[in-house]
């Protein structure tokens, strides 16, 4: 690789290596896991950085960790792991210790119901609402129609909201009563 496209390369890979790790914690609920396939994915990325647009750079890198997050969930060792681990948040300084509190249960909650979510409805909801890509962009990184991820959006949708309410069911009559 030339030393230009070698800078392109890491300016790339330290500009999006945190949102990609968010991403991936996202899919696979695991810290360590996630840094994993940041690392397999930029290199992947790395292999074929010759053949990558600048411009689809961010999309390639998305396909490229869903990719592996799939190979990685493949593994048969991975099938019987059991990832109930508290994993700890750092505490915000500058918030108030009540909405803090009240943030980090929120975003726990979101969270534990998002691993009950199945894998293919779990990435849908993660490329379209977190990353907040429109329905074709999402369509080719998962390889399917439009129409599958729709489906796919609403039913993850319906078992997030079913796996908070099995966890939460003050917040789910809650939010019931307001939409009435």
């Amino acid at each position: 690789m030339r030393a230009e496209e070698e800078r392109s390369f890491r300016e790339f890979a330290r500009s999006r290596a945190v949102v990609l790790r968010r991403s991936a914690y996202l899919l696979c609920g695991d810290w360590h896991l996630a840094e994993d396939l940041v690392q397999n994915t930029l290199l992947k990325l790395y292999r074929a950085w010759r053949r990558v647009d600048g411009d689809a750079a961010d999309a390639y890198a998305r396909k490229v960790l869903m990719r592996v997050w799939l190979d990685e969930r493949r593994k048969p060792w991975r099938r019987s792991e059991n990832r109930d681990g508290v994993v700890p948040d750092p505490g915000d300084p500058l918030a108030d210790p009540a909405v803090a509190g009240q943030r980090a249960q929120a975003r726990d909650l979101v969270l534990s119901a998002l691993a009950e979510v199945p894998p293919r409805q779990r990435a849908v909801l993660v490329l379209r609402y977190w990353e907040d890509l429109p329905t074709a962009e999402v369509a080719a990184a998962l390889r399917c129609s439009e129409g599958t991820v729709k489906s796919q959006a609403s039913r993850g949708l319906r078992n997030l909201r079913a796996a908070i309410a099995r966890t939460a069911p003050d917040l789910a009559g809650a939010g019931a009563r307001r939409s009435a």
